[in-house]
């Protein structure tokens, strides 16, 4: 798998949205980098040419545009197909608009300071975009609900968390799930009043902080959360406080984890190991020698660890795997890689990484 150099360390990537067939591939995608004097995020065009190499960068992959971002970009969400909004490392939520005729980004909004401490700034470290809804969580523990052309915070959850809230994505429209750096993964209900989250689930034994979570695209009660011993956790929201599966996964954090968005049975992860790995719970593969695996790994699921009820979770891979005979097809996608891969993003057949390398990396043929 080769890859282009940016100059930059690249700490997001994420597609821009489609338009019509929701089987039409993305054609573009954004990146935010981290880590240097001058930060940028940047618009790159994903040109598809043939190739015999079924991982490869496209060398023609080009950017489009670019704009300085002030602090470290922590986190990049595209509002729609026209505006991206990030989370700064200075505190500020950040809200873009690419001119496409012009091919050039322009700040249109910004909330300044939306995270701070007493004295200083804390920084926005996750957000998630619903329509013209943000939620934004910080090291300073705090949640606000944020809406586009409103400058005051529809809602704001000052002390929602006595340590770093480090991820945050929605459960449902009006219920996000945060995770936070002593192992615990939240429910939040705006329709509560109060500053409490509606249920708690916990790690297990040592509080190791978690980074970040995803939910099922079709079943939201399945969540998955990846933390800083490089774990890989699959919880079920409707039923008791600690994740239903652990598997040992990177030997570093664990910085992003997604679903795929239309075949759930495929997860994608990546740490600072400088590992981007392919996780298939769709079959059940057999012990092989390794020299057979070809790059790939089979790992069980820690036995110790309750698991859900096999007649209660037919429709989802992830909650019927025995524990004592379950495996995941695991295939490392940056194989022999050193460095941090600190974002991924995939939709369709295409995925796209970012790493400390300062390189960016496209597969456009992933095997599902």
């Amino acid at each position: 798998m080769e890859g282009r150099y940016v100059s930059q360390k690249i700490s997001r990537v994420r597609w821009r949205p489609t338009t019509g067939s929701s089987l039409q591939l993305p054609e573009c995608f954004a990146s935010g980098s981290w880590d240097a004097e001058k930060n940028t995020v940047c618009i790159w065009e994903a040109v598809t040419e043939d190739t015999e190499t079924d991982q490869l960068f496209l060398e023609s992959t080009k950017p489009l545009c670019k704009i300085q971002h002030n602090g470290d970009v922590m986190d990049l969400q595209f509002l729609d197909q026209e505006r991206i909004v990030t989370a700064s490392s200075t505190g500020s939520v950040i809200v873009f608009r690419h001119h496409e005729i012009e091919e050039v980004l322009s700040v249109v909004q910004e909330w300044e300071r939306a995270h701070y401490h007493s004295h200083d700034s804390a920084p926005c470290t996750g957000l998630v975009c619903n329509g013209p809804e943000i939620i934004t969580v910080g090291e300073d523990g705090r949640i606000n609900h944020l809406q586009v052309d409103q400058m005051e915070p529809v809602r704001t959850i000052d002390n929602a968390d006595s340590s770093s809230l480090n991820a945050v994505t929605f459960l449902r429209t009006t219920e996000i799930l945060t995770v936070n750096s002593i192992g615990q993964l939240k429910i939040w209900d705006f329709r509560e009043p109060g500053n409490n989250p509606r249920q708690i689930y916990s790690l297990t034994g040592d509080r190791v902080p978690l980074h970040c979570v995803d939910r099922h695209p079709n079943q939201q009660h399945i969540v998955a959360t990846g933390g800083q011993d490089g774990t890989f956790c699959i919880w079920d929201v409707r039923q008791g406080s600690i994740p239903i599966s652990l598997l040992d996964a990177h030997s570093a954090e664990m910085w992003e984890v997604h679903f795929h968005p239309s075949n759930p049975d495929h997860v994608f992860t990546c740490s600072e190991d400088g590992s981007l790995w392919h996780w298939n719970a769709s079959v059940i593969t057999p012990d092989l020698p390794s020299f057979l695996q070809q790059g790939r790994r089979n790992f069980s699921l820690n036995s110790t660890v309750a698991h859900a009820d096999i007649n209660q979770s037919l429709s989802s891979a992830w909650l019927t795997m025995d524990a004592a005979k379950g495996r995941v097809d695991i295939e490392n996608l940056l194989w022999a890689y050193a460095l941090s891969v600190n974002s991924l993003d995939v939709v369709g057949e295409r995925l796209v990484c970012g790493t400390d390398a300062e390189a960016i990396y496209i597969t456009r043929t992933l095997d599902l």
